[in-house]
């Protein structure tokens, strides 16, 4: 028999177990499904959260918040300054109009808050980019308190703090989806480790008269390892199945900002079939580990010309 025939054959009797034990091989199944969801969902968030910091990185800006009042020779100077800085880029001046006109397009329902504030009821303002790869953070960081102590300067506001602070929480979430996923995946491989070693048990006559013919470890066992790795394949591609499923509901039923920020990109096809893998790896190692050289026993000829298994 070739490795090929051999093969179809572990397939066949490993279909034909999982049809017969569907109740238990459908505990496996599911507790995979469930592990790799979770794993999954968690780095779903991630990874949106991830590029979502990436693109507002690129976007940030420092900006420079004039004191009421001051006067354009003063706001020159300052621009001067800020121009002369190694770590400036382009300066844009924001004035008073042009402040209230953003505030107007992106909050209308807020329109009324500038009514009675007088001819500018925003500051002026310096927009700068920053180039986040090439800048001194401490140069830049002295350069800051230095114009916050400007007597024209009402605020500077620095993206760099939050963005560190979402980039932690992005690596918090990671390393939370990996524990977790972790020891759910170890309960799945023993969860099939155990309905693996059943099956074999159940199967203990007809492993005694395979080995009398003399049939090798291998193709004794072979049915079961196909067996463990298909209850893995099954739950992995349920679980991406699943979270398929759930990102579409999410975005067709959910319009908030929260869900648009959180679940904007799904997974790339290398990601899902990378939970695909871990449950089938999951399953083969659960299978490999529950049939030890002993648990399946062996037989062995007995004084009055008889067979008996030992343990």
């Amino acid at each position: 028999m070739t490795f090929l025939q051999a093969l179809l054959y572990f397939t066949r009797e490993a279909s034909v177990n999982l049809i017969r034990g569907w109740k238990v091989s459908l505990l496996a199944i599911l507790t995979i499904t469930l592990s790799l969801f979770l794993t999954g969902s968690f780095f779903l968030v991630s990874s949106n959260l991830s590029q979502l910091t990436k693109t507002w990185r690129g976007e940030s800006k420092v900006v420079v918040y004039f004191a009421p009042g001051t006067d354009s020779a003063a706001r020159d100077r300052v621009r001067g300054e800020i121009a002369a800085a190694a770590w400036s880029g382009e300066v844009s001046e924001v004035s008073p109009e042009q402040a209230a006109t953003r505030f107007r397009s992106a909050f209308p329902s807020l329109e009324d808050l500038l009514e009675g504030w007088g001819d500018e009821p925003l500051p002026a303002s310096l927009e700068i980019q920053v180039d986040w790869s090439t800048v001194d953070g401490e140069a830049m960081r002295a350069d800051l308190e230095t114009l916050r102590t400007d007597p024209v300067v009402d605020m500077v506001d620095d993206d760099r703090d939050w963005l560190a602070q979402l980039e932690t929480a992005v690596l918090l979430l990671r390393g939370l989806a990996l524990v977790l996923g972790g020891v759910l995946l170890l309960t799945a491989v023993f969860t099939i480790a155990s309905i693996i070693r059943l099956t074999a048990y159940l199967y203990h006559d007809e492993i005694a008269v395979q080995r009398l013919v003399g049939a090798t470890e291998f193709f004794i066992r072979g049915p079961f390892y196909i067996e463990g790795l298909l209850q893995g394949l099954l739950g992995g591609t349920l679980a991406a199945a699943s979270l398929a499923l759930g990102h579409w509901l999410a975005l067709r039923r959910g319009d908030g900002l929260l869900v648009s920020v959180l679940l904007e990109r799904f997974l790339v096809p290398s990601q899902l079939l990378l939970l695909v893998t871990l449950g089938g790896l999951a399953g083969l190692f659960g299978a490999v580990a529950s049939l030890r050289k002993e648990s399946l026993g062996r037989t062995a000829e007995v004084p009055d010309g008889g067979w008996e298994e030992e343990v």
